[in-house]
């Protein structure tokens, strides 16, 4: 067994088992994830018996299902042939989840550290220094020699140890949650018809409008790209400082193949609304990161500093651990817990703290859609973010939808019918943007949104919430630019409907484990916001 502790030496600790039914290849082909081609005829009847799980383009990484006990000599024979720069046997950790380590290393030192016995004591422990982290002092980002393998996790242990340091362990990456899928059918904005069916299970948008539409505000949505050539994103100055910290790193936060989730989230949060689709806060500015490295990468950490160095006033963040499914009650997943490294859990402070000139980012994170507890969820349960569940088209819980008591609030989503013959919802979902043409969600079919390709009908999960929260948090931002994080959040505890009268549905408190304090109405929360004092 292999461990590491996130929060330090009597933080969580995280055990890592080999069950020899993983293999990890990294190819040697820029971007590859489950190409591995061209190869040898022995190593061609290896990858024959893998079955392709999910992968890291950044890193050219890709993880393997073996068959029981093959995971050894399949990852030996791949490990052999020229066109494999590395593979080798994949870990789970004590819930099953697969998780693949890197040879990097996090660690922070103690205060009074100073750098030069930093760098002695991590020459000592066998690691060389990548670079210095920024959003926090005595952080460094760390590299082990190549080929050191699972050794990495002795190494990033012994260091912790000292008295010297505070944090360590090594960089570990999972799967991320795959991104799921006012016009007259923008039906979360307010009351409307969509397709003969009265629809009134809004949060109330539109009339928030009359008081602010985003001005001055600055959402980040980090994702897996934005088509920021959008004719809904072409205001002018509404693109601001867009990057990509997942390989190839740049200025072009444009999506890949297939990669449609972000373009529809940054169209909920704060679309123009001048052709096809309004987000919740139109006259907000975008800032696009496109992030693909997996779960609790390094890059991950570098999204939230990226956006509180340069203006972000909002961050959303639609991704997370992987769900189990909604519909299977016995599905393991559901009881996986995945905590959130300190990497990711400094640097979202960071944001949460230094961003917006000491004021703080506020930070929207979907709580999931795995109908689970969002507790388990290290990221969206932090308890200075606002977790985000999702309501139907009739007034009640999307049954996909996370529960918890971290659920802070939810907005309209998506919705199932919870059984084969159940009450079917009124809409196929959220309006909003698709990538242009033929290449997202909708490949040009009216059924599916507009002829030209540009617009999906039916995007949802807390996905789709999840940026709408953060379009109201910038309305709110945009009455009053003095509010704090914390303020926010208080604001919104008061200023939601309590949808859904199932007795005992919301605890003395106000609280319900379903919508968090009850469906956010965006013009209370405004209207609170602009006489906060």
């Amino acid at each position: 067994m292999l461990t590491c502790r996130f929060g330090g030496s009597s933080g969580t600790r995280l055990e890592l088992v080999d069950q020899e039914d993983l293999v990890v290849v990294r190819s040697l082909r820029h971007g590859a994830r489950h190409d591995m081609s061209p190869l040898s005829r022995s190593a061609s009847r290896a990858t024959a018996q893998l079955r392709p799980l999910f992968g890291f383009s950044s890193a050219g990484v890709g993880v393997y299902a073996a068959p029981a006990g093959a995971s050894r000599e399949l990852s030996e024979t791949l490990d052999a042939d020229p066109a494999i720069q590395f593979a080798g046997r994949g870990l789970r950790d004590q819930f099953g989840a697969p998780v693949v380590y890197t040879e990097n290393v996090f660690v922070r030192f103690a205060e009074g550290v100073e750098p030069g016995e930093a760098e002695e004591l991590i020459a000592e422990a066998g690691l060389t220094v990548k670079r210095a982290v920024s959003y926090v002092s005595g952080g460094y980002f760390l590299e082990a020699p190549e080929r050191t393998g699972r050794d990495v996790f002795d190494l990033a242990n012994a260091l912790l140890d000292r008295d010297q340091v505070q944090l360590c362990h090594p960089e570990l990456v999972r799967e991320v949650r795959r991104r799921q899928p006012m016009f007259p059918e923008q039906w979360h904005l307010a009351a409307t018809e969509v397709n003969g069916a009265q629809v009134d299970a809004h949060a109330n948008v539109v009339e928030a409008w009359a008081t602010a539409r985003g001005q001055g505000i600055t959402i980040c949505v980090i994702d897996d790209g934005v088509d920021i050539d959008h004719e809904e994103f072409a205001s002018d100055g509404k693109i601001v400082a867009p990057q990509a910290l997942s390989a190839p790193r740049g200025d072009d936060p444009r999506p890949g193949h297939g990669d449609n989730h972000g373009t529809a989230c940054a169209g909920v949060a704060c679309g123009d609304g001048n052709v096809g689709a309004s987000g919740v806060a139109p006259e907000a500015r975008l800032m696009p990161v496109r992030l693909q490295s997996g779960l609790g990468s390094q890059d991950e950490a570098d999204a939230f500093v990226w956006a509180a160095e340069n203006g972000a006033d909002v961050i959303s963040c639609s991704w997370g651990p992987v769900d189990g499914q909604w519909w299977n009650p016995d599905d393991p997943t559901h009881q996986q817990v995945v905590p959130l490294p300190d990497s990711t859990r400094l640097a979202l402070e960071f944001a949460l703290t230094q961003g917006r000139g000491g004021k703080g980012c506020v930070i929207t994170w979907a709580a999931g859609n795995g109908n689970e507890s969002v507790d388990n969820d290290g990221y969206a349960s932090h308890e200075q973010v606002i977790a985000v569940a999702a309501s139907s088209d009739r007034n009640a819980r999307s049954v996909y939808s996370d529960f918890g008591d971290a659920i802070w609030c939810s907005f309209p989503s998506s919705n199932f019918p919870e059984d084969e013959g159940g009450e079917e919802p009124l809409t196929p979902g959220i309006w909003t943007t698709d990538r242009t043409g033929h290449s997202g969600y909708n490949p040009g079919s009216l059924t599916q949104g507009d002829a030209s390709g540009n617009y999906t009908n039916s995007f949802g999960g807390t996905s789709s919430a999840c940026p709408g929260v953060a379009g109201v948090v910038a309305l709110m931002l945009s009455a009053n630019p003095n509010l704090t994080p914390a303020q926010v959040k208080d604001i919104i505890r008061g200023g939601c409907d309590q949808i859904d009268n199932t007795p005992d549905e919301y605890d003395e408190n106000g609280h319900s484990r379903n919508y968090g304090y009850g469906r956010v109405n965006a013009a209370t929360v405004v209207q609170a916001a602009l006489t906060h004092s």
